[in-house]
């Protein structure tokens, strides 16, 4: 499901449109528009809970953009500009989709958004509490949005027990077969903390010497994607067996046309629906 949704909240991130929306409201550059559409469920907070709860970014490069962002728009305009240029890209690619479709498809995400734990899940908890859009398109992301950021504060969750920092998970990622040129630019990390933090994992045997991924790594993943799973299955559990199959055949199509935006090579990892 997560591979079903993710690509629609991921617009946000990719389309020009969303750029667009993003500048029009004063903030230029494509991090401020990142971070502060991301954070601006927390109303105008500084750098420490972005940098805890988006957790993989150097602190230096949260506290270039926060607070700072919000002397050029406040949390209210940013979101509005979010969730205008999101839904001017969804409506660029889902014009083939049968407007019933669509709106069982934000019908039936949005009730399972509704039934996310919140508990110790902050960022999706800022989310939750933010009105529904009135049109389907406009909810189909925002409730794409909320499933993603719960899953996401599960998946720290996850991490953080593994004993792993922000920098330490994405050299271990790389090393099995993420990009790190890709991973490294994205979040802020010299080569001297990245090499740093890969001494750290050899030393704690997840990573050979050449930077291979040890037995004891893989085991790791398979272990944190399994809890990351785990942990995302609630929305899911409650929806219903039935119409979690009948929202993912609704997703496809939709799904398909927003990976349009994506580029091949990317931070989010995401794998192709089957």
């Amino acid at each position: 499901m997560w591979a079903l949704f993710e690509p629609v909240h991921a617009v946000t991130y990719f389309a020009p449109q969303a750029r667009a929306r993003y500048e029009a409201a004063g903030l230029r550059g494509y991090w401020r528009g990142y971070f502060a559409g991301r954070a601006a469920a927390f109303g105008p907070v500084g750098p420490g809970p972005v940098h805890a709860t988006f957790f993989g970014f150097h602190p230096a490069m949260v506290r270039r953009a926060l607070p700072d962002v919000w002397s050029r728009a406040t949390p209210a305009d940013t979101l509005t500009a979010r969730l205008d240029g999101a839904r001017a890209a969804l409506d660029d690619v889902l014009g083939s989709v049968p407007a019933a479709d669509l709106a069982q498809a934000a019908e039936l995400l949005r009730a399972a958004a509704e039934r996310a734990d919140l508990a110790g899940r902050a960022l999706a908890a800022a989310h939750a509490d933010l009105p529904w859009p009135d049109d389907p398109v406009g909810v189909l992301w925002r409730a794409a949005t909320l499933l993603r950021e719960h899953r996401g504060d599960g998946h720290v969750a996850v991490l953080v027990h593994a004993g792993l920092d922000g920098v330490e998970s994405l050299v271990w990622r790389t090393a099995m077969g993420s990009d790190r040129q890709v991973l490294q630019s994205n979040r802020g990390w010299s080569d001297d903390e990245w090499d740093a933090a890969a001494a750290r994992l050899v030393e704690r045997g997840w990573l050979e010497p050449d930077g291979r991924p040890t037995a004891a790594a893989l085991t790791a993943r398979d272990d944190i994607e399994r809890r990351t799973d785990e942990l995302a299955a609630a929305p899911w559990r409650a929806l219903g067996e039935p119409d979690t199959e009948r929202l993912a055949t609704l997703l496809h199509p939709i799904t398909t046309a927003a990976r349009v935006y994506l580029p091949p090579i990317n931070p989010i990892g995401l794998p192709t629906p089957s």
